[in-house]
């Protein structure tokens, strides 16, 4: 099969290539997946598990990307809940080969059953953005109808289905990032836009949630905006800062099926849309990697396969 494996840690996305690799094999409580559609995060080449596995040992070389939809087409021993020709979508495990292939093995219980009616390309923009929107928002935020949360990268892949989430449950959003997200930003019905470049961030007064996926200063300097019993949540760092009478928490995103089907329904029914840029070929992966590959409008998702 074709897929994207990377080598060398050093040569970053220069070091990226389509490569031919043995067709995956499905262990225990696996599928393998035909990839129609993959999603990836642009740092992930930073990540240590993209290097080694559980036991700290080279993996090399690996397939990046950890989203993805596509169609069941093996199953593992004793896997259930899934079955052949089955529509699905979902996260590959960090520390083994990704979704950027044309086949992957992944453990069972990390994937969904996808309608038929959402197309792969939206699917695969759904599992790492939506899991961290809602489990930042709700299961670490603590989110209610009524209270005020701060977005930041309110624009963003992640960002963007917060502001969405977060307005559904009646919450008023505050949003944040450059100038060139102020209009989508206002679109999805933020009530506030706090431009980073140009506004002062402190002028938005006391909320009960911060969540950030921007890290450095603007979280350091969201510790002093939650009021007291709120909560700064933060994908991108561990706070070094704390809010004076509130909590602060760091986590990464865990898989959940029955949060992505419910998310899938979402997006059926309208009230969810993720924000997707553009959407590429295979061979065009380690490009979309590059530092300076546009990323205006949203996630990009590369299409491995057609329907």
């Amino acid at each position: 099969m074709k897929a994207i494996t990377v080598r060398d840690r050093a040569a970053g996305p220069a070091g990226m290539s389509l490569t031919d690799l043995p067709h995956p094999h499905a262990a225990e409580n696996d599928v393998v997946v035909r990839v129609h559609a993959a999603g990836f995060t642009p740092g992930e080449l930073d990540w240590p598990a993209t290097w080694t596995d559980r036991a700290g040992r080279d993996r090399t070389p690996s397939v990046p990307g950890h989203e993805l939809s596509g169609v069941v087409v093996e199953l593992g021993y004793g896997t259930t809940g899934l079955t052949a020709g089955q529509r699905v979508f979902g996260l590959a495990d960090w520390t083994r080969d990704g979704t950027l292939a044309e086949y992957t093995a992944v453990e069972a219980r990390n994937l969904a059953p996808l309608p038929a009616d959402i197309d792969h390309t939206v699917a695969a923009a759904l599992p790492i953005s939506g899991l961290t929107a809602w489990q930042g928002l709700f299961d670490h935020g603590r989110l209610t109808t009524g209270q005020t949360v701060l977005v930041h990268g309110a624009a963003g892949g992640v960002g963007s289905l917060a502001v969405q989430l977060a307005r559904e449950v009646g919450a008023r959003v505050i949003g944040t990032g450059r100038a060139s997200g102020r209009d989508r930003a206002l679109a999805l019905g933020v009530d506030t836009y706090v431009d980073l470049e140009s506004e002062k961030l402190e002028d938005v007064g006391e909320v009960d949630l911060v969540f950030d996926v921007i890290g450095g200063d603007v979280l350091d300097r969201s510790a002093a905006l939650v009021r007291a019993g709120g909560t700064l949540v933060s994908v991108a760092m561990p706070p070094t800062v704390r809010p004076e009478d509130g909590r602060a928490v760091f986590f990464v995103v865990e898989p959940d099926r029955a949060r992505l089907a419910d998310l899938a329904a979402r997006v059926r029914d309208g009230r969810l849309t993720p924000a997707i840029g553009a959407v590429r070929p295979l061979d065009e992966a380690p490009a979309a990697f590059a530092p300076g590959a546009p990323r205006t409008g949203g996630r990009t998702i590369i299409r491995v396969a057609q329907d």
